[in-house]
């Protein structure tokens, strides 16, 4: 302490401290002139020593240069573009070497369980060497999006598809929005349950999956025989079709009475009788089969209309000894055929309405041969005995064409 008017050293005043030490002589005073400026450096400097912080640090913040440290640990599962998908916590750690901070503000541990766009959290920390603020912003999404299947087209028949069909997968997010959706083009095997996959996921990076279920068949059914047996001025259809077959359409072309193309049948019977040809007309039939997804299968075949004589056609070529067949008459005992090139060169009397020609023959005593060439035949019923020799109106007459 110092004393009133007078200059101390550690406590007591100068004068008294080196007064025992005064002499008439120069050294004497040269001491006490030493001695006095220590004195004063002390005095200067004693007050910094004793001062918080020692000697060093900012003269404007005595004893802490520095502002708190402020360290953020987040624990959560981390999802895509920023954002978490699971429960979020969240630690502050604020640290001061120079000693505890004056005051923390938003700085205590967090947690977040619930879905949100973003929550900003904020730490803040002073001591005497400043303030230090952080910032986070949490964005939660644990909720994966919803997800809806959608064919690209309605059913192509009888709620079949019948052909690829492709679904596209959409989804909803209420939280993150929705990232990308899935596309799937299905085109087999045929299936009364078939499926198919897809999937959505949000921004986050939650994905959800879902699936179509549609019937499929994209096989045609199938006719597995198409023929036709010739009648007077008409024609017999039969057919047969796999069993997957629900319905058949049989057109005929030329039509009845001028047009184009006539709808002879529709439905699901296996034969069909179509009268009132022209002899000699060719006619194109047309068979369609459908199932009960909508394919369809057809087969076609060309017609040589027939009067009575009915095989072979008028003009027909054939490489063999043909089967002549002809309609039946009623009451008839038996026929007579006649065949003639240039000249009659052949006469026979079948009981039945058919006779097959034979290759070589004799008539009138001359030997023939079915050579190449053009024939014309002809056909008369008999009645009674074949020796009455009694005839009814000819049946008709046509002609085929031997070939080489």
């Amino acid at each position: 302490m110092a004393t009133q008017g007078k200059e101390c050293v550690l406590g007591l005043p100068v004068s008294e401290s080196l007064r025992h030490r005064r002499g008439p002589s120069g050294r004497q005073a040269d001491e006490f002139r030493l001695v006095r400026r220590l004195a004063l450096l002390l005095l200067s400097v004693v007050p910094l020593l004793l001062a918080p912080g020692g000697a060093s640090g900012d003269p404007g913040v005595p004893g802490d240069p520095t502002p708190p440290e402020i360290t953020l640990t987040t624990y959560g599962t981390p999802g895509a573009n920023g954002w978490y998908v699971s429960n979020v916590n969240v630690i502050w750690t604020v640290s001061e070497p120079q000693g505890p901070p004056l005051s923390t503000s938003g700085c205590d541990a967090w947690n977040r369980t619930a879905d949100t766009v973003g929550i900003t959290l904020t730490c803040s920390a002073t001591s005497d060497g400043g303030t230090t603020i952080k910032s986070k912003t949490i964005r939660l999404d644990k909720t994966p999006p919803t997800v809806t299947a959608a064919p690209a087209r309605a059913p192509d028949a009888n709620g079949w598809y019948n052909h690829p069909l492709t679904v596209a997968f959409s989804g909803s997010d209420t939280t993150s929005g929705i990232g990308a959706c899935s596309q799937t083009t299905y085109s087999g095997p045929d299936s009364g349950n078939a499926s198919v996959g897809g999937s959505c996921s949000d921004l986050a990076g939650n994905q959800s999956a879902a699936s179509a279920v549609f019937k499929y068949d994209a096989t045609a059914p199938l006719i597995t025989m198409f023929a036709i047996k010739a009648r007077k001025r008409s024609a017999e259809l039969h057919w047969r079709s796999s069993p997957d077959t629900r319905s058949v359409e049989l057109v005929r072309s030329p039509g009845k009475k001028g047009a184009a193309q006539t709808l002879v049948f529709a439905g699901a019977a296996t034969s069909r009788l179509d009268t009132g040809l022209r002899p000699g007309r060719t006619y194109h039939y047309q068979l369609t089969g459908t199932d009960e997804a909508g394919n369809k299968v057809t087969r076609a075949l060309d017609f040589l209309a027939r009067g009575a004589l009915l095989n072979p056609g008028p003009g027909e070529r054939v490489s063999r000894p043909p089967l002549l067949i002809w309609s039946p008459v009623k009451g008839a005992s038996y026929y007579n055929v006649v065949l003639v090139r240039a000249r009659r060169v052949y006469s026979a009397w079948p009981v039945r309405s058919r006779l097959q020609l034979p290759r070589a023959w004799v008539y009138h005593g001359r030997h023939h041969r079915l050579r190449p060439g053009l024939y014309r035949w002809f056909v008369w019923p008999g009645f009674g005995r074949l020796s009455a020799g009694r005839y009814g109106r000819m049946v008709g007459g046509s002609s085929f064409v031997v070939s080489r």
